[in-house]
């Protein structure tokens, strides 16, 4: 264990699983007290439970960010219990079924819409007016390389992931003299459950990965709580309103 964090406070959101449940892991390892949020409230506390047996401070809080009143009163909680926040993750999301863009349903545009891009503000409009408050503080955002790229089939998911980046840009530049800084990861295909679901049902094939990654692999969670936890930590202070692909070169060409 590190202590890279240590007496700071992270949250992340989505972290029952895949890359919010490793990066939680990882503020934890660092020395962070971390808050897992999700709508699963079982798989964050499990979480917890790992957590606080190896040593480190963590709360499980149930939050649906799509809904604002959840989302602020997680963010309130985390400052309740731990007195602050310096980091936060918002990395919450879900994918679409694939598409054409004259077929997709209007339910599934506002569902993705909600979680993936208003649950994103949500969660950043209460984070920002606490560290507002601090003078200090970082938050990521979980974009996609969808939201660098466009793909046939995936209009609605990557209109909401170029929506985040927007909302990191502008964001960041409001609060870049203020002692907070705002970034974005666009992470590429992650042995994350959501990609295995698309290998279930056939939207992706291993093949697929190969030719479009140059890597050749999947990316790992923890490759993603890497870069996270750099951006929200010492090192990183010269990193303002950038929105990082960690995609195994899929980008590059």
């Amino acid at each position: 264990m590190s202590s890279s964090f240590k007496g700071k406070v992270a949250f992340v959101t989505g972290a029952g699983m895949g890359m919010g449940l490793a990066t939680a892991e990882a503020f934890a390892e660092q020395g962070a007290a971390v808050v897992l949020a999700d709508v699963n409230y079982d798989a964050v506390t499990a979480a917890v439970e790992r957590i606080t047996a190896a040593g480190g401070q963590a709360l499980a809080l149930q939050c649906d960010v799509s809904d604002e009143a959840a989302a602020k009163a997680a963010v309130e909680k985390t400052v309740e219990v731990f007195g602050r926040l310096d980091a936060a993750f918002n990395n919450a999301g879900i994918q679409t079924p694939s598409a054409d863009t004259a077929d997709a349903l209007s339910e599934e545009y506002d569902r993705t819409m909600a979680v993936n891009l208003r649950g994103v503000w949500n969660c950043m409009k209460y984070e920002l007016q606490q560290m507002r408050r601090q003078g200090s503080g970082a938050i990521v955002n979980c974009s996609s390389l969808g939201g660098l790229v466009g793909l046939p089939n995936r209009a609605i998911y990557h209109a909401a992931k170029h929506g985040v980046i927007g909302l990191t840009k502008s964001s960041a530049l409001e609060y870049a003299a203020r002692g907070v800084r705002i970034n974005a990861v666009c992470p590429g295909i992650i042995d994350t459950p959501m990609v295995a679901k698309m290998f279930e049902v056939g939207e992706l094939k291993m093949s697929d990965v190969a030719s479009v990654q140059p890597i050749g692999r999947l990316g790992r969670a923890d490759e993603i709580a890497s870069l996270v936890t750099f951006l929200c930590g010492p090192g990183s202070e010269f990193i303002i309103g950038q929105s990082i692909a960690i995609d195994g070169g899929y980008t590059v060409p």
